[in-house]
């Protein structure tokens, strides 16, 4: 019965601490965008490739 008088404010403490934890982030822009940076993995970057091409055949 005594731990109840020592684990029961600290699991309240731990709980705000993560909510606060939580909005913080939020607040700072974390959760803003969640799909860019999966979609932009899938964009393939051709314009380097196309360049070299260019570079390769003006060498040759």
């Amino acid at each position: 019965m005594e731990s109840l008088f020592l684990l029961v404010p600290l699991s309240i403490g731990v709980v705000f601490i993560a909510i606060w934890v939580f909005f913080g982030a939020s607040d700072g822009g974390q959760f803003d965008d969640l799909v860019g940076p999966g979609m932009k993995i899938l964009h393939d970057d051709d314009s380097v490739a196309a360049e070299a091409a260019k570079e390769a055949d003006k060498s040759a």
